[in-house]
């Protein structure tokens, strides 16, 4: 089905354990960065889900042979070998239905010295420019597109050759910190990025370049230094690392159900701001190596609080819609300042149709407690706000449907699955065909 809706009942406490699959924002990084290597890699813990095929397609296309091996118990390992690429031209249609394919701008920059990219597709929560990129190659020697007049709607770039140089970014972007690592990478001499990303998944994708042969220092700092290397033999095996959004989103299906749910597969460090802001409300969360442990106190009450939105290590906006699910089943009122994304607020009417109650002023949100959410037939607006959908739904007093669910599973692997192991009563249905469809 193209298109297709999720039907759950709602009111049943999550309860068990669940593992975390590998990180979908990571591993979109990891597989362009993958067109860069001179020899062949082995990912494991890929998450098999609708954006990792995409990305994995468009890698076929410039020549790239990925071999996809499933293990009996479900988890995914791609064996890759770039050798073939015959072209830095990616152009094909796949590459707009994903925003993470911008990074081939810097894999095939660094691999050929020149790169062609359609423009990049993705959730439509506000203005996502790519201007910090183009600059910061430009800073490096490429040629080509200026970003206020790209033709066609197709970037080109040449570089001959691509050199180091330092980068400052205008502004944080996990982006452009990506993308201009994976070009210096292979690049002349040294390159600096300074005002870098910090995000979790910007160090995997260095840890695994660094695997492949590359000379990269300081990811997960304010400030990366990438010494140019000619080749990266790579020959390796590499895991994900686990997905923060997917442990949060559990974490919070959790206790807007009353549950009791052990996440295992995590870094827990990477859920503080969350944990912490759950621990302010009245949740308890255990923490072990590799789990946590999510539930309440029946004779304690849940209360509001205030939550920020902004870079590694801050609360990350892609927890930020159903950090407001969770809101809206908390005591008094709460806040929600999303200062990242300029319109991540497209889910509000979603959740005021199952009985929210929140008002909006600009980038505030301001929550209001219920006492329960209602079933409704709602629409996923994209893939974290569909998440928040998941989560209100499965607290909701009825049978829910939500459309366009097809935009959740880009980023959840085996989602129906793994809270039906739960307890949850979810279940794959047809579209309602009651919204018009648009493309996120």
């Amino acid at each position: 089905m193209d298109s297709y809706s999720y039907k759950i009942k709602g009111g049943i406490p999550l309860k068990g354990d669940v593992n975390i699959s590998g990180s979908k924002n990571a591993v979109l990084g990891i597989l362009a960065a993958a067109m860069m290597i001179d020899g062949t890699c082995t990912l494991e813990n890929v998450p098999d889900i609708s954006d990792v095929h995409v990305m994995v397609k468009i890698c076929e296309s410039l020549g790239a042979k990925i071999e996809t091996e499933i293990a009996p118990e479900g988890s995914v390992t791609l064996h890759i070998d770039p050798s073939g690429i015959n072209t830095p031209k990616a152009t094909n249609p796949d590459v707009s239905k994903i925003r993470a394919s911008y990074y081939l701008l810097g894999a095939l920059l660094g691999r050929c010295g020149e790169a062609s990219l359609r423009m990049p597709g993705g959730c439509d929560f506000g203005q996502r420019p790519i201007d910090l990129h183009l600059k910061a190659f430009k800073q490096m020697g490429a040629k080509g597109a200026d970003y206020r007049n790209i033709n066609g709607g197709v970037i080109s770039l040449h570089a001959n050759p691509l050199r180091g140089a330092k980068i400052f970014l205008d502004i944080v972007s996990v982006g452009a910190t990506i993308n201009v690592m994976l070009a210096a990478c292979k690049a002349q001499g040294n390159t600096t990025i300074v005002n870098a990303a910090k995000e979790p998944h910007i160090v995997d994708v260095a840890n695994f370049l660094n695997a492949m042969g590359a000379r990269i220092r300081g990811a997960g700092t304010d400030t990366i230094n990438i010494a140019g290397v000619p080749h990266l033999p790579g020959n390796f095996t590499y895991s994900i690392i686990p997905d923060q959004i997917e442990t949060g989103t559990y974490m919070i299906a959790a206790a807007v159900t009353g549950g009791d749910v052990t996440i295992h597969n995590i870094i827990p460090t990477h859920m503080d701001p969350l944990s912490s802001k759950m621990r302010e409300m009245g949740y308890i969360i255990e923490e072990g190596d590799d789990y946590l442990r999510v539930y309440k106190d029946p004779e304690e009450e849940i209360w509001g609080t205030n939550v920020k939105t902004a870079p590694y290590p801050g609360f990350p906006t892609d927890l930020q819609p159903q950090t407001v699910v969770l809101l809206c089943l908390s005591k008094g009122q709460s806040k929600m300042d999303e200062d990242v994304w300029e319109n991540r607020y497209q889910y509000i009417p979603e959740l005021i149709r199952m009985g929210a109650n929140i008002n909006i002023f600009d980038h505030i949100a301001l929550v209001n407690g219920i006492d329960k959410f209602t079933s409704a037939d709602v629409k996923a607006p994209d893939l974290r706000a569909g998440a928040a959908l998941v989560c209100a739904a499965l607290a909701a007093d009825g049978v829910t449907y939500i459309d366009e669910a097809r935009r959740i599973d880009r980023g959840y692997e085996k989602i129906v699955d793994k809270l039906r192991s739960l307890g949850a009563d979810i279940e794959i249905a047809e579209s309602r065909g009651i919204f018009e469809d648009t493309e996120a």
